[in-house]
């Protein structure tokens, strides 16, 4: 039988007196993951965000995903089609040194003017909605739901709308009026799927959501 021996620990007397250092300013937080975001190389199927203080990787959504997201790009493309809007996706909306890459988006057709300096993509300010389709998993829903809210808010995209599957039985939201300042939509609209929905206000309004985009309510 072996045995083992241990020292007792030095003890080391801390001075309470002295102060814990301060954590670098918000803004230099900010602009040190705006930088690491820009370097980024991801592979083929992923994207980057920049989601209240946090660097988000999403891979390409599951076919039924992607299936109302063209569903309702087409739906768009042909509303849209009179005016001098487009509907977008696959590009980056940027708001200060944040950085988003909403699943669907509408802005204006001809957007050279409202291309970021650095061309990394198009100035929230532009933007006249925002779509999202909720993931599975609780981190990508609680992205799309209360993070990406926020920040939509606080950019002040006039339209957001929350497709969820994973909501009960599947729900379309339509959030509107927001107030930049607080970070809040000031109206919501929420509805079952099976139950046409139509946008407000905005560039897109008067298009309706309903069960040919999102496909009937979910069993449960």
């Amino acid at each position: 039988m072996t045995a083992l021996t241990h020292e007792a620990p030095e003890v080391t007397e801390v001075d309470e007196t002295e102060e814990e250092p301060e954590a670098p300013p918000r803004a230099d937080l900010d602009e040190a993951l705006w930088q690491a975001w820009k370097t980024l190389e991801l592979p083929e199927g992923f994207h980057a965000e920049i989601v209240e203080g946090s660097i988000e990787v999403s891979p390409t959504g599951r076919h039924c995903h992607g299936q109302i997201v063209n569903r309702l790009r087409d739906a768009l493309v042909f509303f849209l089609a009179e005016s001098e809007y487009a509907a977008r996706n696959d590009m980056n909306v940027i708001h200060e040194l944040t950085a988003y890459v909403p699943d669907l988006f509408v802005a204006p057709e001809d957007d050279a003017e409202h291309v970021t300096e650095d061309g990394l993509g198009l100035k929230a300010s532009c933007v006249e909605m925002v779509v999202e389709v909720v993931s599975p998993g609780h981190r990508a829903i609680e992205r799309d739901r209360i993070h990406k809210r926020r920040a939509y808010a606080r950019a002040g995209v006039p339209v957001y709308v929350l497709i969820d599957d994973h909501d009960g039985h599947g729900t379309v939201t339509v959030l509107t009026s927001p107030s930049p300042g607080e970070a809040v939509y000031a109206a919501e609209t929420r509805v079952p799927y099976g139950t046409e929905v139509a946008i407000p206000d905005g560039a897109a309004k008067g298009f309706v959501i309903g069960e040919a985009i999102t496909g009937p309510r979910r069993n449960a």
